[in-house]
């Protein structure tokens, strides 16, 4: 075991990042801003096992009872995964037993169980998601009374009475209630729909043939939905069955999409949508088969609304810079962020931003609700294709082009983050470098960011140029350098 100190930005406190794990698919628990995360199965406090999962479900309870004015009710949603079902038995009757009053959305999408918790004018919300992890994975992913993930310093206080397990459950003339909600998602669709930038007429008109990769999760139930309410007729949905069984690695990224790349070209259809598995992140498929790239969803997303709303932008600081040139183009400020969505957040409040989000497709349109949401980033990119009268080739091929080079390295329990981040910091000492979060180097207009993950036992190595060659080899350079400081 050991643990690494995570600096939340906005509550201004430091936050623990506690990792254990043998590097074992069935042995990890991560501990983070994004959540409570681990893999199912194997021994209690290695894993996200039954135990653990009552344990953090009753922490997070007691927390929410200990805050002023919050009231007793709580919404729950799921993805689709295997572990699913067995996971929300046990925080509902968990919740329950500590006396608070749950509302199920069952099958649901993250942005769904967000934008729920004002719905039901609720103390706060947890989403059974472990996101973009592989199908072993599983999580709490936390939200306070609006719907937005709990701060740095909530989360810390958490986890000590977790730790502590200082917990009153109810009595049994007390117990909380059970009821729920099964049109969460209909009023998050009308919602998306009846938002002034999103123009239904006008995608009507264009007549858009669309494959989807819902990636036998709820995405099957929620964009098709949506599509639907568009006036989208003519679309196709892979790995539509709703099983967990996930028909090739979540995480959106080019070498999991090959089959909806060929999928588009093979129908001629004119875009592919590729969500994760609790639909909060987004990217396409132009009409070739070739990537839109997910960098460039909240690139797409963003120069619509700043073509009709003047204002600033935020995205973290793994993210393209061309976000940055769109925000200046329009006139305003773009404003970079630690990564993590609750920092994006905190940071798009600061600065009055009227777009956010992450470049891994992650859409926050603040005046929606504070969360990232594929479905309003679906219904804005729709409406921007349809009304600039472009296909998605076109329309990418008009954004400044630079390639983000990811990669990462595995970390072992006797890795030393600060000696090597010291290490390569001093190396690098006469470049302009920022650790606000991790270490990220400048190069003229080139970049690289170096951080441990919140959702994984790794360090990301993202390296950012105009060529794909030079981001590539930015970023073996300093992986050569972690392993020198390693050493």
């Amino acid at each position: 075991m050991f643990q690494l100190q995570y600096y939340n930005e906005g509550a201004n406190k430091k936050f623990e990042l506690c990792l254990q794990t043998d590097y074992l698919k069935n042995m990890a628990l991560i501990k983070s801003i994004s959540g409570i995360r681990g893999t199912i199965g194997g021994k209690p406090g290695d894993t996200l096992s039954p135990i653990d999962i009552v344990r953090f479900t009753a922490a997070y309870g007691s927390w929410l009872k200990q805050q002023p004015g919050s009231g007793k009710k709580v919404v729950i949603g799921r993805d689709g995964r295997i572990s699913g079902a067995m996971v929300q038995g046990l925080v509902v009757n968990t919740l329950i037993a500590l006396g608070l009053d749950v509302v199920d959305l069952g099958l649901s999408t993250t942005p769904t169980v967000e934008m729920a918790v004002v719905f039901e004018a609720a103390a706060g919300g947890i989403i059974l998601t472990a996101s973009h992890n592989p199908k072993e994975w599983n999580a709490l992913k936390l939200l306070n009374q609006k719907g937005e993930f709990i701060s740095g310093a909530d989360g810390a206080q958490l986890l000590e009475i977790a730790a502590s397990e200082n917990f009153d459950f109810a009595s049994v003339d007390q117990l909380g209630s059970y009821t729920q909600n099964t049109s969460a998602l209909d009023q998050h669709i009308e919602a998306v729909v009846n938002y002034p930038l999103v123009d239904v007429a006008a995608i009507k008109k264009a007549k858009f043939k669309v494959v989807v990769d819902a990636i036998n999760s709820t995405g099957a139930i929620a964009v098709p939905a949506l599509l639907k309410a568009l006036g989208v007729k003519d679309f196709t949905v892979l790995n539509e069955t709703v099983n967990g069984q996930f028909a090739h690695n979540p995480e959106p990224l080019p070498e999991h999409l090959r089959g909806l790349c060929n999928e588009v070209n093979a129908q001629k259809a004119h875009l592919g949508i590729a969500v994760d598995p609790d639909v909060d992140r987004l990217c396409f498929v132009c009409e070739d088969g070739s990537l839109f790239g997910e960098e460039y969803t909240l690139v797409a997303v963003a120069d619509y609304i700043l073509q009709n709303k003047k204002g600033n932008t935020v995205s973290n600081m793994s993210s393209t810079r061309a976000l940055k040139d769109i925000t200046m183009k329009h006139g305003g400020t773009y404003t970079a962020s630690a990564v993590g969505e609750v920092n994006v957040v905190t940071k798009m409040k600061a600065v009055n931003a009227v777009i956010g989000g992450e470049g891994n497709g992650g859409i926050i349109v603040p005046d929606l609700h504070y969360g990232r949401d594929a479905l309003i980033g679906i219904a804005l990119f729709l409406t921007h294709l349809a009304k600039q009268n472009k296909s998605a080739k076109q329309l990418r091929n008009s954004y400044p082009d630079y390639v983000i080079s990811k990669n990462k390295i595995e970390l072992t329990a006797n890795t030393d983050l600060k000696k090597i981040f010291e290490h390569i910091s001093n190396k690098y000492k006469k470049n302009p470098i920022n650790t606000e979060d991790g270490l990220k180097i400048e190069f003229d207009n080139d970049w690289v960011h170096l951080r441990s993950s919140n959702t994984e036992p790794i360090i990301r190595i993202y390296a950012e140029s105009n060529s794909d060659t030079v981001a590539a080899n930015i970023a073996k350079r300093l992986m050569e350098d972690i392993r020198e400081a390693a050493q």
